[in-house]
C-alpha cells in the first residue's frame, strides 16, 4: 500500500515543503529512506521502528520505502521521524486518514514520545502561507508555532496520540497563545545600567547616538577605563523589538536551536559578544550540511560587541565589511546557497596600543612606534571606514573613581532614544526596509540631510582636514541626522554637524 503526508525542512531562514511518500509491499523485510537524506535522517529508521513497536502498533515485516520529495533537496534534522512513522502506519493500513492536509514535524524517542525539533517557527510561517489544515508539532514547541497566525497548531505528546488524531479518533484542541502577554512579560533588564558607569560622559553620549540611529561605534582607551561596561549598558537603552522584529529574531534563534523553552519569543535586542578566538565560520555562519547562522546573524536587530577588537583574526574582521553594507550575508556551499539577515550594530573596544597606555599620563607607554603601527594596522582602512562613531574612553580621574555615579539612568536615556526612533519610523514609513538613519540610501540622504551654507562650509572643511572618504562623508551626515532627531529638530544645524564630525577617526583615537 501507498501513503503520502507532508512535512517541512528549513533552508536558510525559510522552510520548504517535503512530501513523505511511503510504500509498503511484499518481499524480504527491508526499510529504506531515500530522497537525499543526511545522516540524522537515515538514522531515523531505528527510531521509527522502535517507536512504532513501543506505541502498540506492529512494524510491518515487509519491504518499506520512504521517499522524501523533492529528491534534489537536501534533507537534514530529526523532524521527519514523526511523519515517516505515521506514513508507515497509513501505508500498512493500521490507521486510516481523514483526508485533512497537515504539516507534521517531530522527533521520536524509542518509546514513542514526540520530542522538540529546532526551526518550528519558520515551518509554521511556511504552513500558514501554504493554506494547510493544520500543523502537528511536539507539545514542547506549541507556543513557538502558535506565534504565527493563519494555521491551527495541534500539539502531540507521543506517536499514538498523533496517529489517533490524523485518523479522526481523537480531538485535540487548537493551541492558542496570548502574544500580548508574551510581549509584556518577556522583557529582560540589562545587566549594566548606564548610571552605574562613572564619568565617561562623551562615551555615554556616543552610545545614545549609536542606539538612536543604529550607528556603528568603536571605543578606544586604556585597560579598566570602562569600555566593556559601557558596551554592556547599550542594550538597556535600546527600544524593545516590535512584534515583526521579534518574530525575525526568534526565527533565527529557533533555526540555530538556541531558543530557550521558557522564552518562546525574543522581544529584546540580542547582544552578542564572541571571544576574539572565534573562527570564520563561527562569525559568518557555516557548519556541516546546510550552513547555519553565525554571530552576525544571531546579532540581527541587536548589537555585535567585539572586545579587544585588534586581537580578532584579520580575516574574520574583514568578513564583516560586506554585511555592514548589505545588512545580510550570502553563504554558498556545494549544492546550496542561503542568505541570512545581518542587520546589526557593531560596537568595538580596543586599547590604543599593545600595552594599552598610550596617552595615559599615569602609566607611561612602553611600546615602540613600530609596535604601535603594527597593532593599529590589524584594523584595515576599509573596515574602519564603515564605522560611524569613534570615541576615546580615557582613564578615570581619582575624583571620578572615588565618587558615586551621578549619570542618567538607562530608562531616561531610552526614552530619548525611543522618541528619536519614532521620528525615523515616521520618516521611512513608505519604505518597510528602513527604520533607522544608519540604513538610509543615497537618495534618502540627499532628501533628509540637507545642509545650510554654514553646514556645507563646515563639512567641506572636515572633508579636507580629515581626508574623509565618500563613505565616511555620508556616514557623518547620517550621524548628524540622528543627533538632530535626538534634539527634536526637523533640519540639521551646524551644531549637530559639528558634533557628528568630532566622532570621526583621528590620531588621538586610532
Amino acid at each position: 500500500m501507498y501513503s503520502r503526508l507532508v512535512s517541512s525542512v528549513v533552508v536558510g531562514i525559510d522552510a520548504r515543503s517535503v512530501e513523505i511518500q511511503c510504500d509498503v509491499t511484499g518481499g524480504l523485510p527491508a526499510f529504506q529512506v531515500v530522497g537525499l537524506p543526511e545522516k540524522e535522517v537515515s538514522e531515523s529508521r531505528e527510531r521509527v521502528r522502535s517507536a512504532i513497536k513501543n506505541s502498540g502498533f506492529t512494524f510491518p515485516a515487509k519491504r518499506i520505502t520512504a521517499n522524501l520529495a523533492p529528491a534534489d533537496l537536501r534533507k537534514e534534522g530529526v523532524g521527519f521521524d514523526l511523519p515517516i512513522a505515521l506514513a508507515i502506519l497509513l501505508a500498512s493500513e493500521q490507521i486510516v486518514s481523514t483526508g485533512r492536509k497537515y504539516v507534521i514535524v517531530g522527533e521520536l524517542s524509542l518509546n514513542g514520545e514526540v520530542r522538540h525539533v529546532p526551526g518550528v517557527l519558520p515551518i509554521a510561517m511556511h504552513a500558514a502561507r501554504g493554506g494547510y489544515d493544520g500543523l502537528i508539532v511536539p507539545k514542547e514547541d506549541a507556543i513557538e508555532a502558535a506565534l504565527v497566525d493563519g494555521v491551527p497548531v495541534y500539539p502531540v505528546s507521543d506517536l499514538a496520540e498523533a496517529a489517533a488524531f490524523i485518523a479522526g479518533l481523537l480531538d485535540i484542541d487548537r493551541f492558542v497563545v496570548d502574544r500580548e502577554a508574551l510581549l509584556e512579560h518577556a522583557y529582560i533588564p540589562a545587566q549594566v545600567d548606564l548610571s552605574d558607569v562613572k564619568g565617561q560622559e562623551m562615551a555615554k553620549r556616543a552610545l545614545e547616538i549609536s542606539a538612536a540611529g543604529g550607528h556603528n561605534l568603536v571605543m578606544s582607551g586604556p585597560p579598566g577605563a570602562g569600555k566593556s561596561m559601557l558596551a554592556h549598558a547599550l542594550p538597556g537603552i535600546l527600544p524593545s523589538l516590535s512584534f515583526a522584529e521579534a518574530l525575525e529574531v526568534t526565527r533565527i534563534y529557533s533555526i540555530a536551536g538556541l531558543l530557550e523553552p521558557q522564552t518562546p519569543l525574543i522581544t529584546t535586542p540580542p547582544f552578542r559578544a564572541p571571544h576574539h578566538t572565534i573562527s570564520y565560520a563561527g562569525m559568518v555562519g557555516g557548519g556541516h550540511g546546510m550552513p547555519g547562522p553565525g554571530e552576525i546573524t544571531l546579532a540581527h536587530h541587536g548589537v555585535l560587541f567585539l572586545d579587544e577588537m585588534p586581537e580578532f583574526d584579520r580575516r574574520v574582521l574583514e568578513t564583516l565589511r560586506q554585511p555592514l553594507e548589505d545588512r545580510s550575508i550570502l553563504l554558498s556551499r556545494a549544492g546550496v546557497s542561503v542568505r541570512y539577515p545581518a542587520n546589526f550594530t557593531l560596537v568595538g573596544a580596543m586599547n590604543p596600543c599593545p600595552c594599552g597606555h598610550l596617552g595615559d599620563h599615569t602609566h607611561p607607554c612602553t611600546c615602540t612606534p613600530s609596535e604601535i603601527r603594527r597593532y593599529r594596522k590589524r584594523l584595515s582602512g576599509p573596515f574602519l571606514d564603515r564605522v560611524d562613531l569613534f570615541v576615546e574612553v580615557p582613564r578615570l580621574t581619582t575624583q571620578e573613581l572615588t565618587s558615586r555615579p551621578r549619570g542618567e539612568r538607562s530608562v531616561t536615556v531610552q526614552e530619548r532614544v525611543k522618541r528619536a526612533r519614532q521620528i525615523q519610523l515616521e520618516r521611512f514609513s513608505g519604505n518597510p526596509g528602513r527604520f533607522t538613519n544608519a540604513l538610509m540610501s543615497s537618495k534618502e540622504i540627499e532628501k533628509y540631510c540637507n545642509l545650510d551654507k554654514e553646514g556645507k562650509d563646515l563639512i567641506e572643511l572636515a572633508i579636507t582636514r580629515l581626508a574623509l572618504s565618500a563613505r565616511a562623508y555620508t556616514r557623518t551626515l547620517k550621524v548628524a541626522r540622528t543627533i538632530a532627531d535626538l534634539d527634536g529638530s526637523s533640519h540639521i544645524t551646524s551644531a549637530h554637524l559639528a558634533e557628528a564630525i568630532q566622532y570621526r577617526a583621528n590620531d588621538d583615537v586610532l
